[in-house]
Formats: C-alpha cells, structure tokens, sequence
C-alpha cells in the first residue's frame, strides 16, 4: 500500500457539517448534511470516505474502503511489475592496459549489450595519472572504437573524481 503523510478520514470521522455526496457507481446525492450521508451509507453498508476535504462543501464518496483500498494495492503492484528493471554492467579499464586485455573486455562489453544491459566503462587513475588525464579518454575512446557497431554512447568520456567514466546502451 502506498504510504501517505495524511490518513483517510472517514465515517465518525468526519467533523463537517455537510458534505458534497456521492455514492460510488451511482448517482450523486447533492449537498447534504453529513448524518444524512452517514445514514446513507449504512443503509447500503458501505463506508463514508472524505475524498476532497479542502473544496467547499468538502465532497464524500460512499463506497466500500476495503474494496477500494484493496484495487489501489493491486494497481500499485502492477505498475511496479511492468516497470522495466535496467542492468548497467560496470567494466574497469586502466591507463595502461595491454591491447589483449582490451579485447577481451570488449567482448563482454558486446555480450551485455546483445543482452540489452547497458555497460558502464570506467578507467581509475592512479597517482601521477591524475596529471595527464586525457590519456584515460584516449583509452575509452580506444574501445568505442571497437563496439560503436553495437551500442549507443549514453554519455560521452566525462571526467569524475578519479574516474574517467562513459555509458554505453544497446542499439534498439
């Protein structure tokens, strides 16, 4: 259930005088006073729910709380599992990395990215690397080289702290 700062206020609850009702799937009572729709509701044995508080008269929907709280989880629980989870899969690379040790970090970059994760190349600087950073772009850019056929730059070589990092995603 979603969490919310302020809790329904509802049936004995309500502290108004009168209130815009409506009876849920039905047809709309008008203005009436709120014993009136409390009196309403328990003749259908449904629940008076404060819907709009703020509005003048505050508007009230009978209907059954349960029920409704209950197809609230369900649509929340849906929507949580269309969502599409992203795997970003990180490759640490260095300055001075042999040419081998390149291709063969190139050939699970293109595994992931035939997978449709998106892969996150990394070079770390170490100690008097850091005066000569471009020397980290120029590695990256050694290895966009070898799967621009196969993927999408994300973000360009960016420079992060002690990283010089770029995002790759899949071609659609």
């Amino acid at each position: 259930m979603s969490k919310k700062t302020d809790r329904v206020i509802m049936n004995d609850d309500i502290r108004v005088p009168e209130v815009r009702c409506n009876v849920d799937g039905a047809e709309s009572l008008g203005i009436v006073s709120t014993d009136e729709a409390m009196e309403r509701a328990n003749e259908l044995g449904l629940d008076l729910v404060l819907i709009a508080p703020d509005a003048k008269p505050p508007v009230a929907k009978i209907m059954d709380y349960g029920k409704y709280r209950y197809q609230e989880e369900r649509k929340l629980k849906e929507q949580k599992k269309n969502q599409v989870k992203i795997d970003v899969k990180e490759i640490k690379l260095s300055v001075k990395i042999a040419e081998n040790d390149i291709n063969y970090k190139v050939k699970h970059a293109r595994e992931f990215l035939a997978e449709g994760k998106h892969v996150k190349f990394r070079v770390f600087l170490k100690g008097r690397e850091m005066a000569n950073p471009e020397s980290a772009k120029d590695v990256l850019l050694r290895v966009w080289a070898m799967i621009e056929d196969v993927g999408v730059m994300d973000k360009e070589p960016k420079f992060e702290g002690r990283y010089y990092n770029m995002y790759v995603l899949p071609q659609k």
